[in-house]
């Protein structure tokens, strides 16, 4: 019999314990009003498309152009405006353009010139003056 009561008692002892243990784990949640916890910040791209639409960029004194505005925006970059940069703030960075042929006429001082597209002309700092060739 002081076995059996021992034996009770060992497991009462037990289980008090697994029940403090069991209460020391449990999670009280208020949704009461008052203030938000932050957002997470936005999730980055993990890569950026090879899609060719440049953009001219600028992070502090530096201006150069980009191949697209996901690039300069993960360079932590500010994009100025759509296409290359003008100048010679582009940080040396050639354009690189399709072989598309969309002939534009561009003008530059005085001097015209067709070119097969848009972008070879900008890249080539003429200002497209007109659809198709001059």
């Amino acid at each position: 019999m002081k076995v059996l009561a021992a034996l009770f008692s060992r497991q009462g002892l037990v289980m008090l314990l697994l029940s403090a243990l069991l209460a020391a784990c449990t999670v009280v949640v208020d949704d009461g009003p008052g203030p938000r916890p932050p957002r997470p910040p936005r999730p980055e791209p993990q890569y950026c498309s090879r899609q060719y639409e440049p953009v001219c960029a600028r992070r502090g004194g530096d201006r150069q152009t980009f191949a697209n505005a996901c690039l300069a925006d993960r360079a932590g970059y500010r994009i100025v405006r759509d296409g290359p940069c003008r100048d010679s703030g582009d940080g040396g960075q050639q354009a690189f353009c399709t072989r598309e042929y969309a002939p534009v006429c561009a003008r530059r001082g005085g001097e015209l010139r067709s070119f097969p597209n848009a972008c070879e002309a900008r890249a080539a700092d003429y200002r497209i003056v007109g659809d198709g060739p001059c």
